[in-house]
């Protein structure tokens, strides 16, 4: 019977004692409230009452550095939030100081970043600060990565989550881009009709240079038929330029079917006759 009281007691102990640890921590084992070892991922035994594990998380982490009211240099009082993402670095030695060489770390890194935000932001403007983020984000992980190197910790970035202005500031901001959306869709505008305008006076350019070409076209035509109708009346009415015009003004009334009485001993029915090989007749004897 008292070998099984203490084959029960013995059991209980062990599976007392028994402690697993997570690929995704690392723990310390204290005996009577001092440092005993550092425990890698896997099965433990610790002795029960007299030894202590404590399980460290050594995967990356955020904390919010919770909202706060900053006087920029311009004395406005923005609402400025950050995020903070870290991690316990793996190692014994960092591990050890994350626990020895800092009260809860968590508390400590929000109220760090909360003092630099004010510190940083403070010497800026309202406008440089939201258009400075990327800078502010730099120089927050750079401090904070300074301060808690003794931490056993890695600072893997600091992002702002927010820098709100006051509600009339954020007001006036709004109506000050609204203004300059319309002033820059107003700009817009007229550069599209001043380009349409553009084409179209380019249009009636080129529309008038055709007009014009037509007509410098059409009247060297017209000069060059008449230098072939000069040429081609020397040719062949040497002396006759008068009865050629006559011949023309013949030609037209004819393609409209209109009758010309023409004396018989005119210049041009003698005219008419050579181009016809036709000899006029100068008398005609009656027989009774």
């Amino acid at each position: 019977m008292a070998t099984l009281i203490v084959s029960t007691l013995v059991l209980f102990i062990f599976f007392l004692g028994i402690r697993i640890v997570r690929p995704t921590h690392r723990a310390l084992v204290e005996r009577l409230g001092k440092y005993h070892r550092f425990a890698q991922p896997g099965f433990h035994w610790i002795i029960p009452v007299i030894d202590r594990m404590f399980q460290i998380e050594i995967t990356e982490q955020m904390v919010d550095a919770e909202p706060q009211e900053i006087i920029t240099n311009d004395n406005l009082n923005a609402r400025v939030d950050a995020q903070i993402y870290f991690k316990v670095k793996s190692d014994d030695e960092n591990v050890k100081a994350s626990q020895y060489n800092v009260s809860n770390y968590r508390i400590q890194i929000v109220n760090l970043a909360r003092t630099t935000l004010r510190n940083i932001i403070g010497t800026l403007t309202l406008k440089s600060a939201n258009s400075e983020r990327g800078k502010i984000n730099t120089e927050l992980q750079r401090t904070l990565r300074e301060e808690t190197g003794k931490w056993g910790l890695e600072i893997v970035r600091a992002e702002l989550k927010e820098i709100d202005p006051p509600k009339d500031v954020q007001e006036t901001m709004n109506k000050i881009v609204k203004a300059e959306n319309e002033k820059l869709a107003a700009v817009d505008f007229a550069t599209a009709a001043e380009t349409v305008a553009d084409g179209t006076k380019r249009s009636e350019i080129k529309k008038a240079e055709g007009i014009k070409r037509a007509n410098i076209l059409e009247a060297e035509g017209e000069a060059e038929a008449i230098r072939l109708v000069n040429e081609a009346a020397e040719k062949y009415f040497v002396g006759n330029a008068q009865v050629l015009r006559k011949l023309e003004a013949v030609e037209k009334s004819l393609a409209n079917n209109a009758k010309v009485v023409i004396p018989g001993n005119t210049e041009l029915v003698n005219v008419i006759g050579d181009l016809a090989g036709l000899v006029p007749m100068k008398g005609v004897q009656k027989t009774k």
